[in-house]
């Protein structure tokens, strides 16, 4: 169960997103990215993270440039959320924002790919 302030804390991260971050989730939200329903803002143990597909049980992370300097404690965040069953992947939040459309391909990948139709058309129709 996720405590009262860890949830407090993930609500006012949702609030406060980062460009980089509000870029990113105006593709991925209502099933935006081929029907993959992600959640922002997320807490797993300890942690929030920043995208959220769990039927995938993928996490995607934005860094900005403060990760440089955070990379052992980024290293075990990922560790812990792999020892969870996560996939994890990272990007950075220059490359959310130059690259948005190469990045969601990338999460696509990790995803496995675009769905089929779920009413496809008859053949030689459409």
């Amino acid at each position: 169960m996720t405590s009262r302030p860890k949830i407090k804390q993930a609500r006012s991260l949702r609030r406060n997103q980062t460009d980089a971050e509000r870029r990113l989730w105006s593709r991925l939200r209502n099933r935006g990215l081929s029907g993959f329903k992600f959640k922002r803002q997320i807490p797993i143990g300890p942690y929030i993270v920043d995208f959220l597909c769990e039927e995938a049980m993928l996490v995607v992370e934005l860094d900005g440039g403060q990760h440089d300097e955070r990379a052992d404690r980024d290293a075990l965040r990922t560790r812990y959320l792999e020892a969870q069953g996560y996939r994890v992947i990272r990007f950075w939040n220059n490359e959310a924002l130059a690259n948005t459309e190469g990045m969601l391909a990338m999460i696509l990948g990790a995803l496995g790919g675009e769905r089929p139709s779920p009413n496809p058309l008859p053949r030689g129709e459409g």
